[in-house]
């Protein structure tokens, strides 16, 4: 049987962006966002008898909004996602920003009634059954308030980020959307998205690769300007509210929201830079094998040979599957019934926005998948990518919602970890040297991205925000700054590299999480000591890798790393016996390759 490669969204809510379904679904969130806001502004008292029965009707009706808001913002996700041009679906992302804004509004009142708690009692109310298995999250959310501003002051921030900081995202969304670019072939003109011209980036022909590129490239410059006013005034909020907030430090708030401390970033960040020599040779070796004296940016996802092997989706999801039996029986179950419940928008067509994401529905205990599916390598990875995000929400469904709120860096943990499943028993199952060389050097892709592409991106931001402190950054600057850290972070390996970058990057223009580069970094370094893990011992990795997921969304990640793995996070020795891996990887394939 042929699997659909296009989702099925109408068993959530039938009929699209015009669903009746989902609208009166909207209403019982407004009527929920209403009574939600009343208790909190009526909620008082300093005695645990006196608060005990109006907190935990007011922590219910916090879990009700939070599913209910989860479940109609992946819903709109999804509709503008699949088809760009979907007008009703553009309205609806509008009226979803004001329930959030609303939201967010009474959450900052909930938070500020939680600083009022008196001490004594909040540690008795802590301690309550219906209580006790939410204390992190409400211990976090207080301890953060107090670093804030003024209940009124947060919330009237809140209110003015829907026509502001969040406006410029959409705006940024809004210009990708009309993107669109000639393209020559057998003798037809076409018109592609960027998501479709970004995939010739991986053609076996170089020339296809230059010329994609090439028009990428200036697709993007014609819009810079543009993008210069999105990702300044971007940032410009963000520093604001950080400076009246008394922040001195831009990394204060996506350090915060992946519950990570800064000596464990910079001990990631240490270890991989005393260790890009062998990269360095791997780069060389792969430009002697592509006949080019230096690699140019558009040569980084090429493969080394042009008897390249497409992979339908229906092998790719076999392949994935039977991989992840290898190591959970319940992970490869799961990832079987996203496929035959036509979760997975794949399909490789014109109208949808570029790059890939799961999504998940926490009232329907469902995900989605989108990518746009090329028949590539990289293609299966990008999969199992998401099918490792989809799992990791799965495992938390039957946890409490508070406790499901887990951060970027873990969650790309699931995914990372589920990718390498898939890649390295390819590299195993190998039939031909030839195969087996074409799928090492896909899996040390991954690296590279992870330690220079990267890595390129978190200087290029922290380089970014020291000069936005100063006033407006402008294009020729934005250029210059990204090429810099391009070259800093490849270290000057490269011929050409991709000064446009920041402006074609989705991810620097996220307004959701700051600095939405290095939990990719964390994720894929964290996730390999937990393969090595399984391996040592494959007949109890799925009960130990279950307990760790469950654990994401109500510890740091430092006490997730001490718990689990017994490794200390701040200190540069974990990250090195990850990137060791890795380079076993580069010698194996630079031994291969020898002439």
């Amino acid at each position: 049987m042929v699997m659909k490669q296009v989702w099925n969204l109408d068993s959530i809510f039938a009929g699209g962006s015009n669903s009746p379904e989902f609208t009166a679904y909207m209403e019982k969130l407004k009527q929920n966002l209403e009574s939600l806001e009343k208790q909190v502004n009526q909620f008082q008292g300093s005695t645990l008898d006196e608060l005990k029965e109006p907190f935990d009707s007011m922590i219910d009706l916090v879990r009700k909004c939070t599913v209910q808001l989860g479940e109609i913002s992946s819903f709109i996700g999804c509709l503008t996602a699949e088809d760009v041009h979907d007008k009703q679906a553009k309205l609806l992302v509008g009226k979803r920003n004001a329930y959030q804004a609303m939201f967010d509004k009474t959450l900052t009142t909930f938070d500020n009634n939680l600083t009022e708690i008196p001490a004594n009692t909040w540690t008795l109310l802590c301690e309550q059954p219906s209580v006790k298995p939410i204390a992190f999250v409400l211990k976090e959310r207080r301890k953060l308030t107090k670093e804030k501003l003024p209940a009124a002051q947060e919330a009237l921030l809140a209110d003015l980020a829907v026509d502001g900081y969040q406006a410029w995202e959409e705006m940024y969304d809004a210009i990708v959307a009309k993107i669109m670019i000639y393209w020559e072939e057998a003798n037809e003109t076409k018109q592609l998205s960027v998501g479709q011209l970004e995939n010739k980036l991986s053609d076996s022909d170089r020339s296809i690769r230059k010329i994609a590129f090439e028009k990428l490239a200036a697709a993007w410059t014609e819009q810079t300007d543009l993008f210069t006013e999105t990702l300044n005034h971007l940032a410009g909020f963000r520093l604001q509210t950080y400076a009246h907030r008394g922040w001195d430090d831009v990394l204060k708030e996506p350090l915060m929201y992946n519950r990570m401390k800064k000596e464990t970033i910079n001990a990631m960040w240490q270890a991989i830079s005393e260790n890009k020599s062998v990269f360095y040779t791997y780069l060389k070796r792969k430009a002697e094998l592509l006949g080019v004296d230096k690699l140019s940016w558009y040569d980084l996802e090429a493969p080394i040979t042009t008897d390249t092997k497409k992979v339908s989706f229906d092998d790719a999801a076999r392949t994935i599957v039977e991989q992840f039996a290898s190591f959970s029986p319940k992970m490869a179950n799961f990832a079987q019934r996203a496929f035959d419940q036509e979760w997975i928008e794949a399909e490789d067509r014109a109208g949808k926005r570029p790059g890939g994401f799961c999504t998940s529905f926490p009232d329907s205990k469902q995900t989605r998948i989108f990518m746009t599916y090329g028949g590539s390598a990289s293609s299966v990875a990008t999969l199992a990518h998401e099918l490792g995000h989809a799992y990791h929400q799965h495992v938390m469904d039957d946890l409490d919602t508070l406790n499901q709120n887990y951060a970027m860096n873990v969650a790309e943990t699931a995914s990372t970890l589920a990718e390498m499943i898939v890649a390295d028993a390819a590299v195993k199952n190998a039939k031909t040297k030839e195969e087996k060389i074409t799928l090492l050097e896909d899996k040390i892709q991954r690296s590279v991205a992870f330690f220079m592409n990267i890595h390129a991106r978190f200087l290029f931001e922290t380089k970014f925000y020291q000069e936005r402190k100063q006033g407006t950054v402008p294009t020729e600057r934005l250029n210059e700054l990204m090429k810099e850290a391009q070259q800093e972070a490849y270290g000057k390996q490269l011929a050409e590299y991709n000064p446009t970058f920041w402006a074609s990057k989705l991810h620097f223009h996220i307004t959701d999480v700051p600095f939405y580069n290095f939990p990719y970094t964390f994720g894929y370094l964290f996730s390999l000591g937990i393969y090595a893990r399984a391996l040592d011992n494959p007949a109890s990795f799925e009960s130990f890798y279950n307990a760790l997921l469950k654990d994401t969304g109500r510890m740091n990640v430092e006490e997730l790393a001490k718990k689990h793995l017994q490794v200390n996070l701040q200190e540069t020795a974990f990250w090195e016996e990850g990137i060791k891996l890795c380079k076993q990887d580069v010698e194996e394939f630079l031994q291969l390759t020898e002439k």
